[in-house]
């Protein structure tokens, strides 16, 4: 009838719009894939990785573990995030500075220019440490070069921003931090001078393009085979022996970092 027009219409269903069940329950699923792309594994932190993850999710709305290993496997930029969600970064200038002594004197001798690899570099406190420790022996600039990687992308950005508070300076004696560092309040900014001896970039060094980044003379890999299982920690040892210049220079590793 006519009056029909006027009255009330109820709202149309969309039946075909399925409401997301939260499932975070298959943790093993993430870790695995995690340990694949990474090396990284959490198989005693467990409820850490439950924890980090779970807020991964929910901050992105992703109401299930099955739903996030889907979505990361077509975006590579939620799958960076990810990356950067679950690996640390945490380090200091002049940590372990008996092994960066080392260093210095190796290149000071040889007489030649130096090609030295930091992988990991976090936010770049182990590369610069090299650097200024170089530049401090009386090591001209044009002596070496030192590329620094990191599968963080955000830690690789805060490396290039080189702007860095009391806790991360704290073993840098203060004529160190008059010569290399200005300071504004509590916050130290690398001089250029500094910055320019560094590349750094974001790289996975179980990536199979990784080996392309070049050969070194010198390699330090510190504090982070820690985190990879036995077979994962021999495989990373093969990569980066596969990337020195001389075969018989040992790699520096972390004192932790035990096979």
């Amino acid at each position: 009838m006519f009056f029909d027009f006027f009255k009330k219409k109820e709202p149309q269903t969309n039946h075909t719009q399925e409401r997301c069940v939260e499932a975070y329950d298959d943790i093993a699923s993430v870790a695995t894939f995690f340990k694949n792309e990474t090396g990284v594994t959490f198989d005693k932190q467990t409820s850490i990785l439950k924890n980090k993850l779970v807020t991964f999710c929910k901050q992105r709305d992703i109401c299930s573990f099955g739903k996030l290993l889907e979505n990361v496997a077509s975006d590579k930029t939620l799958k960076q995030e990810l990356i950067d969600a679950l690996t640390t970064n945490e380090t200091f200038f002049y940590r372990e500075f008996k092994q960066i002594e080392e260093i210095v004197t190796l290149v000071k001798n040889s007489g030649e220019r130096a090609e030295i690899l930091c992988a990991p570099c976090a936010t770049g406190e182990e590369p610069y440490s090299i650097a200024i420790a170089l530049l401090e022996a009386g090591v001209a600039p044009s002596r070496f070069h030192i590329t620094g990687i990191d599968i963080n992308q955000d830690a690789i950005g805060k490396a290039k921003e080189a702007r860095y508070k009391e806790r991360n300076i704290r073993n840098l004696s203060q004529t160190i931090l008059q010569r290399y560092f200005r300071q504004e309040d509590s916050v130290y900014t690398l001089h250029e001078s500094v910055k320019s001896q560094v590349s750094l970039k974001v790289l996975n060094l179980f990536d199979p393009t990784f080996k392309s980044i070049g050969k070194f003379d010198f390699i330090l890999s510190r504090n982070m085979l820690i985190y990879f299982d036995k077979e994962t920690k021999l495989k990373a040892k093969e990569i980066l022996e596969s990337l020195r210049k001389n075969q018989n220079q040992a790699i520096f590793f972390g004192h932790a970092d035990l096979f």
